[in-house]
């Protein structure tokens, strides 16, 4: 285990959790691409969710509640149960149950323990409905995105399992899971879904260029990424953890910058209009997710820039956890006005202005900001 210090045991069990998650998601991506599957639901807002949205949020809550006892353990969380709980849903529900238990099954091989006999459907529930926490400025609060980048997740592409925690309305810690996320750059074009087909085996030498889990503690100015456990292995603290930092790029000419894969919630041709003034000359890396986050962490770009559209509030849980792992990489996140993400006012980023920039360092913030006041239209959002 990590050593005590502020927030070392939840760091390390939010850690050994996140990992469990992507090990979940990654059977679930498997059969999904595999097959022509009935496991994607629509929700209101017409986005896609998956047996393994609800299965890692029931999973987390579980272990956080299980390992975390005598706290009055708080949740945000994305997903609810209404849709589970409906009377055509037994399929789905049933697919979760299973789903879950199988994932609780291997906690011993990740240091934890599992539950000494398989959850019902009730608990499941309950612990999917237990993720009903609202934030706020005061308490401590774990703020969870089972899977973020859902769209991604089901053509077999990009996206992230991200947990934070904040307490008294501040960013103390956060992890993020990118199961897909290879571990060299020049991989990042690389189709998943062929490799979803490849066989098993590997060498120790590729065992870094399938997904990883990065990771940081408000304060240290560090963060880690560690290797996803394959096989038959287990997890052993700190598992080949390497530190990681952001680009020292500060030239706007030389930096890659991120920006959503899906318009529905992002304006393109503001930022790229943005992008054009400031001199960027590469080609947009466009990601699902989170993942955006860790790119820019590890120093594979430089800039992300997320304007929404008019009427899109930010949610918490779609940045807490790559907030605080750019910070202690070394970046700069904030709004459009330069000012720090505020995450103590609820499940939404209120009182954002206008959009978000992380990136690589104080030097290219500054640009950028100077770039948005000078090109800011409002007809543009």
């Amino acid at each position: 285990m990590m050593e005590e210090d502020n927030y070392g045991k939840e760091l390390d069990l939010a850690v050994r959790i996140v990992h469990m998650a992507c090990s979940l998601c990654q059977k679930v991506q498997e059969r999904l691409v595999s097959t022509a599957s009935e496991q994607v639901v629509a929700k209101g807002d017409d986005s896609p969710v998956t047996i393994a949205d609800w299965s890692v949020q029931a999973t987390v809550s579980w272990l956080l509640s299980e390992f975390l006892e005598g706290q009055n353990v708080s949740i945000v969380a994305e997903e609810d149960v209404q849709t589970l709980s409906k009377s055509d849903a037994a399929n789905l529900l049933a697919a979760v149950v299973n789903t879950v238990n199988e994932c609780l099954a291997e906690a011993p091989k990740y240091g934890l323990e599992c539950p000494k006999k398989a959850l019902g459907t009730s608990k499941i529930l309950e612990a999917i409905s237990r993720c009903n926490s609202t934030g706020g400025p005061t308490g401590r609060h774990w703020v969870l995105d089972p899977v973020d980048g859902t769209l991604g997740f089901v053509r077999g592409d990009q996206y992230a399992v991200a947990l934070a925690l904040i307490e008294e309305g501040k960013l103390v810690l956060g992890v993020l899971g990118c199961p897909n996320y290879p571990m060299k750059k020049e991989l990042l074009n690389y189709n998943h879904q062929l490799h979803q087909t490849m066989p098993k085996s590997q060498s120790p030498s590729d065992i870094w260029e399938k997904g990883c889990v990065m990771y940081a503690r408000r304060g240290s100015s560090q963060a880690w990424m560690q290797p996803l456990i394959h096989g038959d292995l287990k997890f052993k603290w700190p598992n080949s953890a390497r530190l990681i930092q952001v680009s020292p790029v500060d030239d706007p000419s030389l930096a890659t910058f991120c920006e959503p894969v899906e318009k529905a919630n992002s304006n393109h041709l503001f930022t790229a209009g943005l992008a054009n003034s400031m001199g960027l000359k590469k080609q947009p890396m466009r990601v699902h997710s989170m993942v955006k986050y860790a790119a820019i962490a590890r120093g594979d770009a430089e800039v992300f820039i997320k304007f929404a559209r008019s009427g899109y509030k930010e949610k918490i849980w779609d940045h807490a956890a790559g907030v605080v792992i750019v910070e202690e990489a070394g970046g700069v996140v904030t709004d459009a006005g330069g000012r720090p993400l505020d995450f103590s006012r609820g499940v939404y980023l209120e009182g954002l202005d206008r959009g978000v920039i992380a990136c690589s360092g104080p030097t290219l913030h500054d640009k950028i900001i100077g770039a948005v006041y000078a090109s800011w239209d409002s007809s543009n959002l």
